[in-house]
Protein backbone atom coordinates (compact mmCIF):
# COMPACT_ATOMS: atom_id res chain seq x y z
CA UNK A 1 0.00 0.00 0.00
CA UNK A 2 2.76 2.47 1.36
CA UNK A 3 4.64 1.88 -2.40
CA UNK A 4 1.15 1.92 -4.33
CA UNK A 5 0.05 5.69 -2.41
CA UNK A 6 4.42 6.99 -3.17
CA UNK A 7 4.10 5.67 -6.82
CA UNK A 8 0.47 8.21 -6.83
CA UNK A 9 2.02 10.75 -5.57
CA UNK A 10 4.76 11.01 -7.81
CA UNK A 11 2.66 10.72 -10.98
CA UNK A 12 3.35 14.15 -12.92
CA UNK A 13 -0.03 15.71 -14.45
CA UNK A 14 0.03 17.50 -17.73
CA UNK A 15 -3.26 19.74 -16.06
CA UNK A 16 -0.09 20.59 -14.20
CA UNK A 17 1.70 21.23 -16.54
CA UNK A 18 -0.55 23.59 -18.13
CA UNK A 19 -1.00 25.69 -15.43
CA UNK A 20 2.53 26.21 -14.48
CA UNK A 21 3.27 27.20 -17.87
CA UNK A 22 0.74 29.57 -17.84
CA UNK A 23 2.16 30.30 -14.19
CA UNK A 24 5.24 31.54 -15.71
CA UNK A 25 3.90 33.62 -18.33
CA UNK A 26 1.86 35.42 -15.76
CA UNK A 27 4.73 35.95 -13.44
CA UNK A 28 6.95 37.19 -16.42
CA UNK A 29 4.50 39.53 -17.66
CA UNK A 30 4.12 41.30 -13.58
CA UNK A 31 7.67 41.31 -13.62
CA UNK A 32 8.36 42.72 -17.09
CA UNK A 33 6.07 44.79 -17.81
CA UNK A 34 5.55 46.16 -14.56
CA UNK A 35 8.43 45.91 -12.21
CA UNK A 36 11.77 45.76 -14.26
CA UNK A 37 11.30 48.74 -16.23
CA UNK A 38 10.94 51.07 -13.61
CA UNK A 39 13.91 49.92 -11.99
CA UNK A 40 11.63 48.37 -8.67
CA UNK A 41 12.60 44.99 -7.47
CA UNK A 42 10.60 42.10 -6.63
CA UNK A 43 11.19 39.99 -4.01
CA UNK A 44 13.70 36.44 -3.77
CA UNK A 45 15.84 35.11 -6.44
CA UNK A 46 13.77 36.82 -9.19
CA UNK A 47 14.35 40.67 -7.40
CA UNK A 48 18.39 39.50 -6.60
CA UNK A 49 17.95 38.45 -10.55
CA UNK A 50 16.85 42.08 -11.29
CA UNK A 51 19.43 43.85 -9.39
CA UNK A 52 22.09 41.77 -11.01
CA UNK A 53 21.10 42.25 -14.28
CA UNK A 54 21.26 46.13 -13.35
CA UNK A 55 24.81 46.11 -12.32
CA UNK A 56 26.29 43.86 -15.02
CA UNK A 57 26.70 44.34 -18.72
CA UNK A 58 23.56 43.71 -21.02
CA UNK A 59 24.42 40.52 -22.16
CA UNK A 60 23.72 39.24 -18.73
CA UNK A 61 20.08 39.55 -18.98
CA UNK A 62 17.29 38.87 -15.91
CA UNK A 63 16.58 35.34 -17.63
CA UNK A 64 20.44 34.27 -16.96
CA UNK A 65 20.29 35.30 -13.33
CA UNK A 66 16.86 33.55 -12.83
CA UNK A 67 18.30 30.40 -14.53
CA UNK A 68 22.00 30.42 -13.00
CA UNK A 69 20.39 31.22 -8.99
CA UNK A 70 16.90 29.24 -9.50
CA UNK A 71 18.10 25.90 -10.59
CA UNK A 72 20.88 25.60 -8.09
CA UNK A 73 18.89 25.92 -5.33
CA UNK A 74 15.50 23.93 -6.92
CA UNK A 75 18.53 20.97 -7.49
CA UNK A 76 19.41 21.59 -3.90
CA UNK A 77 15.97 21.20 -2.62
CA UNK A 78 15.63 17.45 -4.28
CA UNK A 79 15.83 15.27 -1.49
CA UNK A 80 13.82 17.57 0.60
CA UNK A 81 10.97 18.47 -1.48
CA UNK A 82 11.05 15.32 -3.81
CA UNK A 83 11.41 14.74 -7.83
CA UNK A 84 7.73 16.00 -8.63
CA UNK A 85 8.44 19.07 -7.26
CA UNK A 86 11.41 19.73 -8.45
CA UNK A 87 10.34 19.09 -11.89
CA UNK A 88 7.55 21.30 -11.73
CA UNK A 89 9.63 24.02 -9.70
CA UNK A 90 12.43 23.87 -12.59
CA UNK A 91 9.74 23.89 -15.18
CA UNK A 92 8.48 26.91 -14.38
CA UNK A 93 11.73 28.81 -13.39
CA UNK A 94 12.26 27.79 -17.11
CA UNK A 95 8.95 29.15 -18.36
CA UNK A 96 9.68 32.62 -16.45
CA UNK A 97 12.72 32.49 -17.39
CA UNK A 98 11.79 31.93 -21.37
CA UNK A 99 8.86 34.17 -21.12
CA UNK A 100 11.07 36.91 -19.42
CA UNK A 101 14.02 37.10 -22.40
CA UNK A 102 10.36 37.05 -25.22
CA UNK A 103 9.33 40.48 -24.05
CA UNK A 104 12.43 41.65 -23.10
CA UNK A 105 14.70 41.10 -26.18
CA UNK A 106 12.58 39.28 -28.78
CA UNK A 107 8.61 40.74 -28.92
CA UNK A 108 8.08 44.78 -30.01
CA UNK A 109 7.39 45.62 -26.64
CA UNK A 110 9.09 48.53 -25.33
CA UNK A 111 10.16 48.32 -21.50
CA UNK A 112 13.73 49.68 -21.17
CA UNK A 113 12.50 52.86 -19.40
CA UNK A 114 9.03 52.77 -18.86
CA UNK A 115 6.17 50.34 -18.28
CA UNK A 116 3.94 50.02 -21.26
CA UNK A 117 0.86 49.74 -19.44
CA UNK A 118 1.39 52.37 -16.29
CA UNK A 119 4.79 54.78 -17.80
CA UNK A 120 6.75 55.74 -14.95
CA UNK A 121 4.05 55.97 -11.99
CA UNK A 122 6.22 53.61 -9.20
CA UNK A 123 2.89 53.51 -7.49
CA UNK A 124 0.94 51.74 -10.10
CA UNK A 125 3.79 49.58 -11.20
CA UNK A 126 4.68 48.67 -7.91
CA UNK A 127 1.08 47.61 -7.27
CA UNK A 128 -0.01 46.25 -10.11
CA UNK A 129 3.42 44.33 -10.68
CA UNK A 130 2.98 43.26 -7.33
CA UNK A 131 -0.41 41.84 -8.09
CA UNK A 132 0.53 40.03 -11.89
CA UNK A 133 3.31 38.13 -10.58
CA UNK A 134 1.50 37.09 -7.24
CA UNK A 135 -1.06 35.87 -9.88
CA UNK A 136 1.70 33.47 -11.03
CA UNK A 137 3.32 32.63 -8.04
CA UNK A 138 0.01 31.77 -6.79
CA UNK A 139 -0.55 29.60 -9.56
CA UNK A 140 2.67 28.05 -9.77
CA UNK A 141 2.44 26.73 -5.87
CA UNK A 142 -1.32 25.93 -6.51
CA UNK A 143 -0.40 23.48 -8.72
CA UNK A 144 2.76 22.07 -6.85
CA UNK A 145 5.56 23.96 -8.77
CA UNK A 146 7.31 27.15 -7.27
CA UNK A 147 8.21 30.42 -8.54
CA UNK A 148 11.52 31.24 -6.52
CA UNK A 149 14.30 29.46 -5.35
CA UNK A 150 14.16 31.02 -2.05
CA UNK A 151 11.58 29.27 -0.30
CA UNK A 152 13.35 25.89 -1.26
CA UNK A 153 16.26 28.01 0.15
CA UNK A 154 14.24 28.53 3.76
CA UNK A 155 13.17 25.31 3.91
CA UNK A 156 16.71 23.35 3.72
CA UNK A 157 18.37 26.62 6.03
CA UNK A 158 16.06 28.11 8.74
CA UNK A 159 16.06 25.18 10.69
CA UNK A 160 20.01 25.36 10.96
CA UNK A 161 19.80 28.98 11.66
CA UNK A 162 16.72 28.52 13.99
CA UNK A 163 14.51 30.18 12.56
CA UNK A 164 11.18 29.84 10.65
CA UNK A 165 10.72 29.27 7.08
CA UNK A 166 8.53 32.74 7.16
CA UNK A 167 11.03 34.48 9.04
CA UNK A 168 14.23 33.28 6.77
CA UNK A 169 12.38 34.62 3.49
CA UNK A 170 11.20 38.07 5.13
CA UNK A 171 14.66 38.21 6.88
CA UNK A 172 16.11 37.41 3.19
CA UNK A 173 13.79 39.84 1.49
CA UNK A 174 14.29 42.59 3.87
CA UNK A 175 18.32 42.58 3.38
CA UNK A 176 17.43 42.78 0.01
CA UNK A 177 15.97 45.90 -0.18
CA UNK A 178 18.54 47.51 1.81
CA UNK A 179 21.10 46.67 -0.35
CA UNK A 180 19.40 47.65 -3.06
CA UNK A 181 19.08 51.04 -1.70
CA UNK A 182 22.88 51.52 -0.60
CA UNK A 183 24.08 50.29 -4.27
CA UNK A 184 21.67 52.68 -5.81
CA UNK A 185 21.92 55.53 -3.23
CA UNK A 186 18.27 55.42 -2.99
CA UNK A 187 15.48 54.36 -0.99
CA UNK A 188 12.77 55.44 -3.03
CA UNK A 189 12.76 52.23 -5.30
CA UNK A 190 13.09 49.76 -2.59
CA UNK A 191 10.54 51.38 -0.43
CA UNK A 192 8.04 51.14 -3.47
CA UNK A 193 9.28 47.95 -3.62
CA UNK A 194 7.66 46.70 -0.46
CA UNK A 195 4.61 47.67 -1.96
CA UNK A 196 5.31 45.43 -4.72
CA UNK A 197 6.18 42.74 -2.11
CA UNK A 198 2.99 43.01 0.16
CA UNK A 199 0.61 42.97 -3.16
CA UNK A 200 2.40 40.02 -4.08
CA UNK A 201 2.07 38.12 -0.77
CA UNK A 202 -1.52 39.10 -0.46
CA UNK A 203 -2.16 37.86 -3.95
CA UNK A 204 -0.39 34.68 -3.46
CA UNK A 205 -2.55 33.78 -0.09
CA UNK A 206 -5.66 34.96 -2.28
CA UNK A 207 -4.93 32.05 -4.88
CA UNK A 208 -3.85 29.94 -3.13
CA UNK A 209 -6.40 29.82 -0.42
CA UNK A 210 -9.26 31.45 -2.99
CA UNK A 211 -11.71 33.55 -1.36
CA UNK A 212 -13.92 31.20 0.07
CA UNK A 213 -11.30 29.71 2.50
CA UNK A 214 -12.62 27.71 5.32
CA UNK A 215 -12.63 28.31 9.11
CA UNK A 216 -12.62 25.54 11.90
CA UNK A 217 -14.39 26.09 15.29
CA UNK A 218 -13.72 23.72 17.99
CA UNK A 219 -17.02 24.68 20.91
CA UNK A 220 -16.48 23.12 24.40
CA UNK A 221 -20.17 23.29 25.44
CA UNK A 222 -22.61 21.69 28.03
CA UNK A 223 -25.40 21.51 25.54
CA UNK A 224 -23.94 19.09 22.30
CA UNK A 225 -27.34 17.57 21.25
CA UNK A 226 -28.65 21.07 21.28
CA UNK A 227 -25.96 23.23 20.05
CA UNK A 228 -24.91 20.38 17.45
CA UNK A 229 -28.36 20.09 15.96
CA UNK A 230 -28.88 24.16 15.31
CA UNK A 231 -25.18 24.32 13.92
CA UNK A 232 -26.37 21.38 11.70
CA UNK A 233 -29.06 22.72 10.37
CA UNK A 234 -28.33 26.30 9.61
CA UNK A 235 -25.04 25.67 8.11
CA UNK A 236 -25.81 22.15 6.70
CA UNK A 237 -22.34 20.65 8.00
CA UNK A 238 -21.42 17.63 9.19
CA UNK A 239 -20.08 18.20 12.86
CA UNK A 240 -17.18 16.18 14.93
CA UNK A 241 -18.47 15.65 19.05
CA UNK A 242 -15.80 14.74 21.04
CA UNK A 243 -16.12 14.15 25.31
CA UNK A 244 -14.25 15.88 27.79
CA UNK A 245 -14.18 17.49 30.91
CA UNK A 246 -13.55 20.26 32.88
CA UNK A 247 -10.55 20.58 34.62
CA UNK A 248 -11.36 22.97 37.35
CA UNK A 249 -15.02 21.87 37.46
CA UNK A 250 -14.44 18.27 36.74
CA UNK A 251 -17.89 18.74 34.24
CA UNK A 252 -18.22 16.57 31.94
CA UNK A 253 -18.11 18.55 28.74
CA UNK A 254 -18.37 18.14 24.95
CA UNK A 255 -15.98 19.43 22.52
CA UNK A 256 -17.93 19.90 18.42
CA UNK A 257 -15.45 20.19 15.70
CA UNK A 258 -16.95 21.69 12.70
CA UNK A 259 -15.64 23.61 9.45
CA UNK A 260 -17.30 26.71 7.74
CA UNK A 261 -16.38 28.98 5.02
CA UNK A 262 -15.29 32.24 6.66
CA UNK A 263 -18.45 34.44 5.34
CA UNK A 264 -20.32 31.74 7.89
CA UNK A 265 -17.92 32.55 10.74
CA UNK A 266 -20.25 35.78 11.84
CA UNK A 267 -23.55 33.54 11.98
CA UNK A 268 -22.02 30.67 13.94
CA UNK A 269 -20.72 32.61 16.92
CA UNK A 270 -23.90 34.18 17.04
CA UNK A 271 -25.33 31.22 17.02
CA UNK A 272 -23.54 29.25 19.46
CA UNK A 273 -24.19 32.43 22.06
CA UNK A 274 -27.88 32.40 21.39
CA UNK A 275 -27.84 28.22 22.03
CA UNK A 276 -24.77 28.39 25.07
CA UNK A 277 -23.89 31.53 26.24
CA UNK A 278 -21.23 29.98 28.73
CA UNK A 279 -19.59 27.66 25.44
CA UNK A 280 -16.03 28.28 25.17
CA UNK A 281 -14.94 28.69 21.29
CA UNK A 282 -11.65 28.64 19.43
CA UNK A 283 -11.23 29.38 15.46
CA UNK A 284 -8.17 28.54 13.22
CA UNK A 285 -7.66 28.77 9.71
CA UNK A 286 -8.41 25.89 7.46
CA UNK A 287 -5.06 25.81 4.90
CA UNK A 288 -6.52 22.34 2.82
CA UNK A 289 -9.47 20.00 3.45
CA UNK A 290 -9.68 16.72 1.95
CA UNK A 291 -13.26 14.50 2.91
CA UNK A 292 -15.06 12.32 1.01
CA UNK A 293 -18.95 11.87 1.40
CA UNK A 294 -20.86 14.03 4.35
CA UNK A 295 -21.17 10.88 5.96
CA UNK A 296 -17.69 9.63 6.05
CA UNK A 297 -16.19 13.82 6.68
CA UNK A 298 -17.63 14.33 10.21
Amino acid sequence: MKQKLLAFGAKLSPLNFLMLFLAGVINAIGVTIFIAPVQLYDSGISGTSILLSQLTPDTFSLSFFLILLNIPLLLLGFKRQGAVFSVYAIFTVGVYSAAAWLITDVLPVDVSIASPLAGTDLFLCALFGGIVSGVGSGLAIRYGGAMDGIEVAAVIFAKGLGVSVGTFVLVYNVLLYIICGVIMGSWILPLYSIVTYAAGSKTVDFIVDGLDSSKAAMIVTSRQQELAAAVSEQFGTGITVMDARGFYSDAPKSVLYVVVNRFQMVKLKALVKTVDPDAYMTITAVADLLHGSRENAQ
